[in-house]
């Protein structure tokens, strides 16, 4: 039972380093930035956002992720700017970025614009291999990794208040972590990433909201995330998301002001055996939006 213990670890920590370099967000059509430097301003005020996400909570070494993340536009003129700072730890190797980005918007109509953003970013990647419980390997003798190294990124946004489609590679730059041991494939890869989302009016009291992510990887197959949301007479959004080769979700977010913004989510595997060794993962959103002047108004936050 523990050598089956063993390799599901050491499979997963593999999986890690190749499939989680960026990180996965279930509420992401509500944390745009992370995913797009284009997202920036979209909020026509001060947007701040914290989220704290535990993956296979009760499985130990499993991805711990937590973000904050700030926005703006400049002023009144088209340009916007913003920050997100991560954290993303995965058994013993921890991730810490800063990124700077800078949108600029064109209004093709009064209703639709176009973003372009650009991204600017420094990670600090750390793994502790010889104080780790595989310290006793000799393979891993004086592998600790403690590097810092930096990145850009850019993305299209296409939307308005009721609908978005976006295209971005958050980071440029293929990045490799060097190891001394020869065995250590540690590496940050090119991500491409396609989202897209429309609110449909039912009636009055509820709207319909579909989302869809698509993300790919050198060596990995596309994953495709498809979700769908019903807003609840403007308050409560509740939503399912299934995100393919990984899991089922559900979703909650509650418009607690027409400032205040507090969001939930559970993943549910889809896989019986990770199933069996966690108890699923959690996912909290808090976002508020600063109103900047008295003239620019909160535009309805549907994404």
């Amino acid at each position: 039972m523990k050598k089956t213990i063993l390799i599901f670890c050491l499979w997963l920590f593999s999986c890690a380093i190749y499939g989680q370099q960026q990180v996965m967000f279930t509420q992401y059509m509500f944390n745009g930035l992370a995913i797009n430097p284009a997202y920036a301003g979209i909020h026509e005020g001060l947007s701040g956002s914290i989220l704290w996400r535990e993956q296979w909570a009760g499985f130990e070494g499993a991805p711990s992720t937590q973000t904050l993340s700030l926005h703006s536009p400049i002023g009144q003129s088209s340009a916007s700017y913003g920050a997100l700072i991560i954290r993303d730890k995965i058994g013993v190797t921890e991730q810490i970025g800063a990124q700077g980005a800078a949108a600029y918007r064109i209004f093709i109509n009064e209703e639709a614009r176009l973003s372009f953003g650009l991204q600017a970013s420094m990670t600090n990647f750390r793994a502790n291999y010889i104080d780790s419980t595989t310290g006793s390997d000799p393979t891993l003798a004086n592998s600790n990794v403690n590097e810092i190294k930096p990145n850009f990124g850019l993305g299209l946004l296409y939307h308005s208040d009721k609908y978005y489609l976006g295209f971005s590679i958050p980071q440029m730059l293929n990045q490799s972590f060097d190891q001394t041991s020869e065995s250590s494939e540690a590496q940050l890869v090119r991500h491409y990433f396609i989202t897209g989302g429309i609110v449909i009016d039912l009636n009055p009291d509820f709207k319909l909201k579909p989302n869809l992510l698509l993300k790919y990887v050198a060596g990995a197959p596309i994953q495709v995330d498809l979700n769908l949301n019903l807003l609840i007479k403007e308050i409560v959004w509740v939503g399912v998301s299934y995100r393919s080769f990984e899991s089922i979700d559900f979703l909650m977010q509650l418009q607690l002001t027409p400032k205040l913004q507090l969001g939930y989510a559970y993943d549910l595997s889809t896989s019986s055996e990770l199933r069996s060794v966690n108890s699923g993962s959690h996912e909290i959103m808090l976002n508020y939006v600063f109103q900047l002047t008295k003239t620019r108004a909160v535009s309805p936050r549907y994404f």
